[in-house]
């Protein structure tokens, strides 16, 4: 068992505000536009400092995709913030239209995601978006699990060449990376196992690390993978951990199909099929809640990633 503690909680869409406010410290070309959700994807300290780079297009998110693509022909790096919602199937056509099919440098930064969104309720819960996103040839896909983890991300965006979807959170939620270092496409083992590996990328990687002592105060022990990048998939670290575990379970905020699971999953069966298991949403819409009501009731808790452990060794 490995001990994560946390001294505080912070909001993952924080950790993209403190982040593009940085990057626009070190690159002049770094732009930003937002579609009238300024304060709420925390662009705040990026407009007051840099105002002629940021560009509010109002509730007119297709609009905001094709000026990011077009920004990119005269070599600026744009990064769009809105709600993930809005961020993807609002405006799935233009992003695969204007940015995916001509591999344009434009950062998609989408917060509000999953079911943490809360009281919002279902309408604005995407949880459909990392199958979207993914499916789109040349799309960099990545879920950051805490506030450090999320301004690493961020940061990484501003070097990275391509188009890339980075998915964030509205809740107060543990901070647990700090000092790990985060690269775009590598996995983080964050606990050494023999039993099962469990892989868990956003919210779910806390809940995970919660599970895990739970586990192991029953003598099981864990190997936690953090896949903070669904695309491009670590699959080296993927089929290692499981040639020594042989049984997986994933743990993600978002629908059970087309998600990290399916990931895994494609892996797995081409490679080293595995007994596997998902914590994920069963095939539902949201509702309005707390976050922790939420993860609850639509089964993200840690005890719903203990059941999947202890389901998922009676098949190894």
């Amino acid at each position: 068992m490995t001990k994560f503690t946390f001294t505080e909680k912070k909001d993952t869409r924080s950790g993209f505000g403190v982040g593009l406010h940085e990057l626009g410290k070190q690159n002049p070309d770094v732009v930003a536009l937002c579609a009238d959700l300024t304060g709420s994807l925390k662009m705040d300290a990026f407009k007051k400092e840099f105002p002629e780079r940021f560009f509010q297009v109002g509730i007119a998110e297709a609009n905001m995709m094709g000026l990011a693509a077009g920004m990119t022909i005269g070599g600026k790096i744009p990064f769009t913030g809105t709600f993930a919602n809005f961020s993807t199937g609002r405006v799935y056509d233009q992003i695969r239209q204007s940015i995916a099919y001509s591999h344009k440098n434009v950062k998609i930064c989408a917060s509000h995601a999953g079911l943490t969104l809360g009281e919002d309720g279902a309408t604005h819960q995407i949880l459909e978006d990392i199958g979207m996103m993914k499916m789109l040839p040349g799309m960099t896909v990545i879920v950051p699990c805490d506030y450090n983890q999320t301004k690493e991300a961020t940061l990484a965006l501003g070097t990275h060449v391509g188009p890339a979807y980075l998915r964030f959170g509205r809740p107060n939620w543990p901070i647990f990376t700090t000092g790990r270092p985060f690269t775009i496409g590598k996995a983080d083992k964050m606990i050494d196992g023999t039993d099962v590996t469990i892989f868990a990328c956003g919210h779910m990687v806390w809940q995970a690390i919660e599970a895990e002592a739970m586990l192991a105060a029953k003598g099981i022990s864990v190997e936690l993978i953090n896949l903070h990048t669904i695309k491009p998939l670590d699959v080296e670290a993927v089929l290692n951990s499981v040639e020594k575990t042989r049984c997986v379970v994933t743990a993600e905020e978002h629908q059970i199909n087309g998600g990290l699971g399916d990931s895994i999953a494609h892996v797995l069966a081409r490679f080293r099929p595995t007994p596997m298991e998902m914590v994920a949403v069963n095939d539902s819409f949201g509702e309005s809640g707390t976050p922790t009501e939420l993860l609850k009731k639509y089964g993200l808790g840690p005890e719903n990633i203990v059941a999947a452990v202890e389901k998922v060794l009676k098949r190894k």
